[in-house]
């Protein structure tokens, strides 16, 4: 594998990593080409490299969102999509025991992604072209959402008189362990918290400490928890639960 940077400091982090640089000569002789490169990049890339690449040379982007046109006309060159589900923000981030979504409409190609993700040690997703914003969107949920979500928490502790380094310290491990039920468990069977119990009046009391804009987020998330937790609770705690939950703008007070 030889890694192509086209800037100097990209260089000077490929020889910091121990990679090898690719030379105009590796990159005529490659058989698959691999762009690691921001989303909007990827086209302009495509076309660059379209030039340079040998004749039957495969070009991959390793965009989530992004379908096969973003590499342009298919031409007789494969193309395909190779995307990992892995929250990489650093360089020895493992990919190992992850995901990875598949697109090429080659067949040899695609074997070729298979053998890529089994050396890699990752699960084969094959999402459909007119579907990958949607999964995408999935993706960040799971991930960077998860990040945003967190943020709020700590600050919700904070409203507690709790610094953000020592929220974040006590909220990993709670987080950690939510994760650990959901795989044990499932989405549902790992739902825990007043939700779950069907505890409105502690619900109501949440809503009344937090910040507004933190307030509406975990409105919007116990709403989701409470499809998940509904069909093992009483129709009352159900009826209260949404009652509590239920927007601002659509509760009717009287006059």
């Amino acid at each position: 594998m030889r890694v192509l940077s086209r800037t100097e400091a990209g260089r000077a982090r490929v020889k910091a990593l121990g990679l090898k640089p690719a030379t105009d000569k590796d990159v005529r002789q490659a058989r698959v080409c691999l762009l690691c490169v921001p989303d909007p990049a990827i086209p302009g890339m495509a076309q660059e490299l379209d030039g340079q690449l040998g004749r039957g040379a495969a070009l991959v982007h390793c965009a989530g969102a992004l379908s096969l046109d973003a590499l342009g006309a298919p031409r007789a060159r494969p193309l395909g999509s190779f995307h990992p589900l892995c929250a990489v923000s650093d360089p020895r981030d493992a990919l190992a025991g992850h995901s990875v979504a598949l697109s090429t409409r080659s067949r040899t190609l695609k074997a070729v992604l298979r053998r890529m993700a089994d050396d890699l040690g990752l699960h084969v997703l094959e999402v459909p072209e007119s579907q990958r914003a949607a999964y995408h969107a999935g993706a960040v949920l799971s991930a960077g959402c998860v990040v945003a979500l967190l943020s709020a928490a700590v600050e919700a502790l904070g409203c507690a008189g709790i610094s953000p380094s020592e929220a974040l310290t006590a909220l990993l491990p709670l987080t950690r362990s939510a994760v650990r039920g959901m795989e044990a468990r499932g989405l549902a069977g790992g739902l825990t918290g007043p939700i779950a119990r069907g505890d409105a009046e502690i619900v109501a009391r949440h809503l009344a400490a937090l910040p507004p804009d933190i307030a509406e987020l975990y409105r919007q998330l116990s709403q989701r928890a409470l499809v998940l937790a509904g069909p093992r609770l009483p129709e009352e705690a159900r009826t209260a639960l949404a009652a509590r939950l239920a927007s601002p703008g659509s509760v009717k007070r009287p006059a």
